[in-house]
């Protein structure tokens, strides 16, 4: 292994840390409202507080997306990846030292803000900081760390004190603080921070190579590359208001809103309820690990898939399948009373399967395809908008849960859940292009159509514009010295 992908693979390495804090308190409820329920934990909480605990950090996902916009312009990525552990630390801090139910409010909103820190800026780090070979590696790799903190919760949780639990959620984020301490800031940061030394010496650390003309060859890319996002850097109103956007915008919030109302987030913080509510001869601390364990490394089997199915078929079917499997399960939770003791374990392989085929499908597919649908001038608040979008309906899917079950009863969630992946089908059915094999242009054009050749060509001269103005300037400059 050269000495510059030994450096990327560490630094990749010390950011997937940061992943596995994130994926661990997404999945903290998951173990944790069992021991609620059988007050495990010295904290009196009632049904109610529980949704809004398990709810509340969907928001502070959100706040966390948010603040990421601003510090990684302001201050750099590695920053964001540096103040992530505050608020998860406060957090953990804070759940230590109370016995009461607002304070895990503050807790799960500070777990949001870390995590939607993290979920931001990890991606973006390692994709500014890898070579072009490695690239869809290292940057998948938080998404499987990801889905490897939540696994690790799942089995390790319910065999160990809640205060245990806590306690990892405090040691965890110290030791990713202490890794990434030693991670440098990324080459295209500082080159839009007019940084130009900073850059060639965070460059080549990262790339191992000290050779002038090749690193002021790959400089100079990424100069361009610079310069073209600072010319076609595009706002939220000019997203909502560009006729050439529309169906992009409509797509990706159709993909996220089916994506997140089908459930699979509030399933899994309710998991070990619903299968004490389901009175499966199973325990509690099983089915979460083969939850965890099926997730995990389906994810990974995922990756391998997505560029040979191909990107339309996978999400309909997935929706599809899941739809009909959660009408299944929610047919048991109807008959429940009058059901077989062989039926109970309906739920437990209904859940399973839907997790299964849902990372196979859409939880895994929805956000490459919505990663390719958005032109570069608007990738970037298109995304952001997204991480709003997805942190607000995660608030509803896991604060309703508890509000439908109590109207609806089991039966009535999981046929909701099961509407809207079917629902999900006929939208992606419909709507969907399929993106595999196809460059980012050809998309573009089949979404815009005419109107991507002339945005297109409107790029083009304000670039040659700018470029002109700062031929203008630098000429200035000397004549001016």
């Amino acid at each position: 292994m050269a000495e510059g992908r030994q450096a990327q693979y560490l630094v990749a390495a010390a950011v997937c840390l940061a992943a596995v804090v994130a994926g661990f308190s997404l999945a903290w409820s998951t173990p944790v409202i069992p021991k609620f329920h059988n007050n495990e934990t010295g904290i009196n909480i009632t049904d109610k507080e529980i949704s809004w605990m398990a709810a509340i950090s969907s928001p502070g996902y959100m706040a966390g997306s948010l603040a990421t916009r601003y510090i990684s312009d302001g201050f750099g990525r590695r920053a964001v990846i540096l103040s992530s552990a505050v608020p998860v630390i406060i957090g953990t801090i804070i759940i230590l030292s109370t016995t009461t139910a607002w304070y895990l409010y503050v807790t799960r909103f500070l777990w949001g803000a870390g995590t939607g820190m993290i979920g931001t800026v990890s991606a973006m780090y390692l994709a500014e900081v890898s070579d072009t070979e490695i690239r869809g590696r290292l940057t998948s790799s938080v998404r499987y760390m990801t889905g490897f903190g939540s696994f690790l919760i799942m089995s390790v949780g319910p065999f160990v004190s809640y205060r245990t639990i806590s306690y990892l959620l405090l040691v965890l984020p110290i030791c990713y603080f202490i890794a990434c301490c030693f991670i440098p800031e990324t080459p295209y940061y500082l080159l839009k921070k007019g940084k130009v030394n900073a850059a060639r010496a965070s460059l080549i650390r990262l790339s191992g190579n000290k050779d002038a003309e090749v690193i002021d060859d790959r400089l100079s890319a990424m100069g361009v590359a610079v310069r073209k996002e600072t010319v076609r850097s595009g706002t939220l109103k000019e997203l909502f208001t560009g006729k050439q956007y529309r169906k992009a915008l409509i797509i990706g919030i159709g993909l996220k809103t089916a994506q997140i109302m089908s459930g699979s987030l509030a399933i899994q913080q309710y998991l070990g309820q619903i299968v004490q509510e389901s009175e499966a001869n199973v325990n509690v601390s099983t089915v979460l690990i083969i939850y965890g364990a099926a997730k995990f490394f389906v994810g990974i089997f995922s990756s391998m898939i997505v560029d040979k199915i191909g990107r339309r078929p996978l999400v309909v079917y997935s929706f599809f399948s899941g739809g009909i499997s959660l009408i299944v399960v929610g047919a048991y939770f109807l008959i429940q009373p009058n059901s077989s003791p062989y039926y109970s374990y309906i739920p437990f392989i209904g859940i399973i399967f839907t997790s299964m085929i849902s990372i196979l499908g859409y939880d895994s597919t929805v956000f490459v395809i919505i990663a390719e649908i958005f032109p570069l001038n608007v990738k970037s608040v298109a995304m952001t908008l997204q991480n709003i979008l997805g942190g607000f309906l995660n608030f509803l899917a896991v604060k309703g849960y508890q509000e439908m079950k109590d109207v609806a009863g089991l039966a009535g969630v999981f046929w909701f859940y099961a509407g809207i992946c079917l629902i999900g089908a006929v939208f992606s059915y419909f709507m969907v292009p399929e993106t595999k094999g196809r460059s980012l242009r050809e998309i573009q054009i089949e979404l815009q159509g005419v109107l991507y050749d002339e945005t297109d060509e409107k790029i083009k001269i304000d670039i040659v514009k700018k470029d002109d103005k700062d031929t203008e300037q630098k000429a200035l400059n000397r004549d001016y010295t």
